[in-house]
């Protein structure tokens, strides 16, 4: 008897667990049908959809095909770029039933992590040809350009252990070692000192590699400069332009050790994906020296082909329409940056983003903040640069700040009546009232923000978007629209990410908004962007070696360093050109404040009174009124001296004439005129925030998109977390 009770519970038990696992298959087809349009099938077929077995949870083909392939002979598996599923079609049916049966809710491990597949049948999956884009012109990629000996040699001949960093000016920077041979790169002003050679040249085993590419007509002169970077897992760069003014055209970078990928964007929004194995050489010169930029992600992981194609000659794989493709763990990378001194000015074919051929609108700052290098500094760049610039402008930020977003309108109108819902970041509440049938709670580190939500009838509280005082998974939905982006740090990035999941019940759903470094996407350009943009007034913030592209289209930084922008320890961040694309993620972006000069000393001492002493921030003091013309060392300046355009829809005040910029004594009256607060920005790259999100573990990434100049997700908590 015991042991057919025992056998009933069993069955039970089981029973249990597979209504579990149809439960969340079902839910699984819901969701992707719903977002995605993929309609699934109770009758079997040799095609599965993978729910939850996609590159974009950090599922790589390696170990999703083992795992399927225990089932049966696989055709095909296809797994698109940043998507949380995958396709698979078996040889024959059978192996196809055998597989929805045994996967369906097994947990794949991965990476430092697992997850739970759940597999449903599709009738078919149009599988896209593999589609290839060309390289910027002017630029070639060489696989294999030195053998495995050569690279061994090279890399020994990089002595990281001397301690003589006078010789060849050996640096720590944030994100990587680096060493000049030749001449040193200069952080500080983005250019070489060219009367002060280093007392190392060029090492000698690096003599061979350079004949060779003179021989192969890759350059016409030997280098006389050399930057040796190395990169760890996860370490990147930001996108930038080298500095036209330091560096004659062709520009060389060598490749070795690990494989990464470096994209090149151009100005009107083009992007392109170059893959860079171990041992290659990249040749830039032309355009793709001059214009377009080039970057890393910084991330452990990259979505690289599957097989490695031989792309035809000045063409790459389109990784964001590839479809063979799979994961690739980064490992330690270094790269030798070749370049000859330029000692005569600039007189390229691309004068809009050369800085020999233009005159800067507005003088550098001379002491704009620096990207922080621990949590205490990143604390003070964003009281400086967030808080207190947000509780100033309060009361015009508000007025700009109306209309809700359509696509987060559609979200809150999915909740259902009842339910719970945490704006996080909420600002002046223009979504709390958007779904009347919702329990709607606000927050914002503003209290000035705070304040209006209050005069509009809405409930909110002041709380930082870290540390927000609900209780664990008390909330059935969050939403977090541009708040994101204004954490100076990786780490405090992901600490948001964390408390709205904290925040929510399981299954639970979050919304999450951040500002977009891809202002133009799939050929449409956003309302950010200026469709009939004007010659910018004196009074408009530029930086130096940085204009407007024609048509107002871009202004691209020129930056010193093949692989740097700002990521130096004593780099600093740069203040952006309003209504222009971005070509830094880390920026200052000017918000210029249309209001009387009354109102604005109000408004400034209601943030001073809470303040007596004044904060630093490395060497930058917080900017008296008055006194600090500007438009960097503080967060507020005048227009006199350089501020920039509103990013608001708003037009100028009228009475922001110029003054003269070389007038560093204004008094209190005339800086009052037209104050100019700049706020901090990481703005995110394509498939950033996804790979973000995917480090917060019990999260399923819904759906990704890009709105109007923002990449978005909806993130669902997983049951029982």
């Amino acid at each position: 008897m015991d042991a057919i009770a025992g056998n009933s519970v069993g069955a039970v038990r089981k029973s249990k667990e597979d209504r579990k696992v149809l439960r969340k298959q079902l839910k699984a087809s819901h969701t992707l049908l719903k977002h995605e349009g993929i309609s699934t099938t109770p009758r079997p077929t040799k095609t599965l959809v993978v729910a939850n077995g996609g590159l974009g949870n950090g599922v790589s083909r390696e170990a999703l095909s083992a795992a399927l392939e225990e089932m049966g002979e696989l055709e095909t598996l296809i797994m698109h770029p940043h998507k949380p599923y995958a396709f698979v079609t078996y040889r024959s049916e059978e192996s196809a039933q055998k597989a929805h049966v045994r996967l369906n809710g097994e947990k794949l491990e991965c990476r430092e992590s697992s997850v739970t597949l759940y597999l449903s049948y599709v009738n078919s999956v149009t599988c896209k040809e593999e589609v290839s884009v060309s390289l910027p012109d002017g630029l070639v990629l060489v696989e294999d350009f030195v053998s495995q000996e050569e690279e061994a040699l090279l890399l020994a001949a990089i002595d990281w252990s001397s301690t003589n960093d006078d010789f060849n000016a050996k640096k720590a920077l944030k994100h990587r070692k680096v060493k000049h041979y030749g001449f040193e790169f200069r952080y500080d002003n983005n250019n070489v000192d060219k009367d002060k050679p280093l007392a190392a040249g060029i090492p000698q085993e690096c003599l061979p590699v350079l004949e060779r590419c003179a021989k192969n007509k890759h350059i016409d002169v030997l280098p006389d400069q050399l930057t040796v970077n190395q990169y760890e897992s996860g370490q990147g760069i930001p996108p930038h332009v080298d500095t036209h003014s330091a560096f004659e055209d062709t520009i060389l970078s060598l490749s070795l050790g690990a494989m990464t990928v470096m994209e090149f964007r151009h100005p009107d929004g083009r992007l392109v994906a170059v893959v860079l194995p171990g041992r290659s050489l990249l040749v830039m010169r032309g355009e793709s020296r001059y214009l377009w930029t080039h970057g890393i992600t910084p991330q452990k992981f990259d979505t690289v082909p599957a097989c490695g194609p031989q792309s035809p000659a000045h063409t790459a794989p389109d990784l964001r329409a590839y479809s063979n493709l799979t994961l690739s763990k980064r490992d330690t990378r270094t790269s030798l940056t070749f370049r000859k001194i330029r000692h005569e000015p600039c007189g390229c074919a691309f004068p809009s983003a050369c800085d020999s051929q233009v005159s800067p609108l507005a003088p550098s700052p001379p002491s704009p903040p620096s990207l922080p290098c621990c949590h205490a500094d990143a604390a003070l760049l964003e009281e400086e640069y967030v808080h207190r610039v947000y509780d100033a402008i309060a009361s015009h930020f508000s007025s700009t700040r109306h209309s809700p977003w359509p696509r987060v309108c559609h979200f809150l109108s999915t909740l259902p009546a009842g339910a719970v819902l945490a704006d996080v970041g909420c600002g002046n509440g223009k979504y709390l009232g958007v779904n009347p049938e919702v329990m709607a709670v606000g927050c914002d580190r503003s209290s000035a923000l705070v304040h209006i939500c209050a005069q509009r009838g809405f409930q909110a509280f002041v709380s930082d978007a870290l540390s927000v005082p609900l209780r664990t998974a008390s909330c059935d939905a969050c939403i977090s629209i541009a708040v994101i982006h204004h954490f100076s740090t990786q780490e405090r990035r992901l600490a948001a990410v964390r408390e709205l999941v904290r925040l929510l019940k399981p299954g639970g759903r979050a919304l999450i908004y951040v500002w977009a470094f891809e202002q133009e996407y799939k050929k449409e350009r956003s309302k950010y962007l200026r469709e009939h943009p004007e010659k910018p007034s004196p009074t408009e913030n530029t930086q130096a070696g940085s204009i407007q592209e024609a048509h107002g289209e871009s202004s691209i930084h020129t930056s010193g360093h093949l692989e740097d922008l700002q990521d130096a320890t004593d780099g600093k961040l740069s203040v952006h050109t309003n209504r222009t694309a971005f070509n830094t993620q880390d920026l200052l972006v000017p918000w210029h404040l249309k209001e009387g000069k009354k109102r604005v000393e109000e408004e400034f001492r209601e943030v001073e009174r809470g303040e007596e002493s004044t904060k630093t921030l490395g060497s930058n003091s917080v900017a008296k009124l008055g006194c600090n013309p500007d438009p960097s060392t503080g967060f507020l300046s005048n227009t006199g001296c350089g501020s920039g355009l509103d990013t608001s829809a708003a037009t100028r005040s009228p009475d922001s004439n110029p003054s003269a910029c070389g007038d560093t004594t204004q008094t209190t009256s005339s800086a009052l005129k037209s104050p100019v607060f700049h706020r901090y920005y990481h703005v995110f790259q394509q498939g950033e925030l996804e790979q973000l999100c995917s480090q917060e573990a019990g999260v399923t990434l819904q759906s990704s998109y890009h709105d109007q100049g923002n990449w978005c997700v909806i993130l669902v908590k997983a049951l029982g977390k």
